[in-house]
């Protein structure tokens, strides 16, 4: 038996994939690298302390690790019977968010904890996903042949993008809407359905940007950021300076000019641009690479439960990968100018604890996919 069939035969062994854990605890690794890298100078400005950032960072992640290891125990069963209740607690929250939800640059996104500011949109993404998988379980038939199968979801998930626009969070709810839209089609539903689900809210996205002034200006200079460099194309032309400083091989790790308070938020959502600038070309061509194959893992666990007949678990890794797919391809877009500023983190590297936090626990629900499809014997037993 060769190395590689060896190694193969020896991966189908192990209780979850281990591949899996080892690319996201690489991308975990990098991005805390590059909140310290990036962050030195604003958090030297604001709290008189280099690594205010990237102590809270840390925290985030040590706290998702946590919670997901203990998430991870919980069997699937217990996800699919409560999904409901979840969607409920989430627009609550959402409301919630609305009454005493904490402004920042003018949104109202976060409700204040004790240990962090929680961006109940994330939240939603992970409740999206879980609800929808138990849905599609449920009337995997209906949607196929039936277009009010999926007509029936427009009231629940209509008050919940009202509720996000009125943050506003147009991002989140742009990512959530392609993530419904992406489980509706792997369970079979034709791709009008693609056009009944997104179009509405890219119709109403469209009208909310078109009668505001100031979301009209975002969309346009994104399109041209140079023809104001110094004010409203301020932050995409420092990212587009600091990306096209990085050449081919970057200045390297701690070399970044644009981080010494240039350019604005280099720590969250244009973290990608200081990385690009000390990495360079190659380092961005094999962050593409790791999260290509992140989705691949997740998409195998998809397949793998659809082969053993467990459609809810297969679902949740399919809307998982989707989710991290969309947000890392919308992050890396509006960092190199071809999308408008969208506010969404670049998963598992940008500053951000609620991004960090919900992520670590819908990939600790993907594994536990992948640990029930291994071993479907313990389904019931933990």
């Amino acid at each position: 038996m060769s190395p590689l069939r060896h190694w193969q035969h020896q991966s189908r062994q192990w209780p979850i994939d281990y591949w899996l854990i080892g690319l996201v605890s690489v991308l975990m690794v990098i991005g805390l690298m590059m909140v310290m890298s990036s962050s030195i100078a604003i958090s030297e400005k604001r709290f008189d302390h280099s690594f205010h950032y990237f102590s809270r960072q840390a925290f985030s992640m040590t706290l998702g690790i946590l919670v997901g290891w203990m998430i991870f125990k919980i069997p699937l069963s217990f996800w699919e019977k409560h999904r409901g209740k979840l969607f409920l607690i989430g627009i609550v929250l959402l409301i919630l968010v609305l009454l005493i939800g904490r402004d920042i640059n003018g949104s109202k996104r976060w409700l204040p904890l004790v240990v962090m500011n929680f961006q109940v949109s994330e939240f939603m993404k992970m409740v999206v996903v879980i609800f929808m998988a138990g849905y599609l379980e449920r009337h995997a038939s209906a949607v196929r042949e039936n277009i009010f199968a999926v007509i029936r979801l427009a009231l629940p998930f209509g008050l919940m993008a009202v509720l996000l626009l009125l943050e506003p969070d147009f991002g989140s709810t742009f990512v959530i809407a392609v993530i419904i839209t992406g489980m509706l089609l792997i369970a079979g539903a034709p791709w009008l359905y693609f056009v009944i689900t997104v179009f509405p809210i890219a119709v109403l996205l469209m009208v909310m940007v078109i009668v505001s002034p100031y979301r009209m200006a975002r969309v346009t200079n994104f399109l041209d950021p140079w023809s104001d460099p110094f004010g409203k194309g301020y932050q995409l032309t420092q990212a587009l300076i600091a990306s096209g400083s990085g050449e081919w091989w970057g200045q390297g790790i701690g070399a970044s000019v644009q981080k010494l308070l240039y350019l604005p938020d280099a720590h969250t959502d244009f973290l990608v641009s200081i990385y690009a600038e000390e990495f360079g070309f190659i380092g961005i061509a094999v962050l593409v690479m790791l999260y290509l194959m992140i989705c691949y893992r997740l998409f195998r666990i998809g397949r793998k439960a659809f082969e053993k007949s467990a459609f809810f678990g297969g679902l949740i890794a399919y809307g998982v990968g989707i989710w991290i797919m969309l947000q890392a391809l919308i992050n890396l877009g509006v960092n190199f100018g071809l999308f408008p500023t969208k506010g969404l983190t670049l998963p598992l590297m940008s500053y951000g604890g609620s991004s960090v936090l919900m992520l670590c626990i819908a990939l600790a629900v993907v594994l536990r996919v992948d640990y029930e499809t291994r071993k479907p014997e313990i389904h019931q037993t933990d």
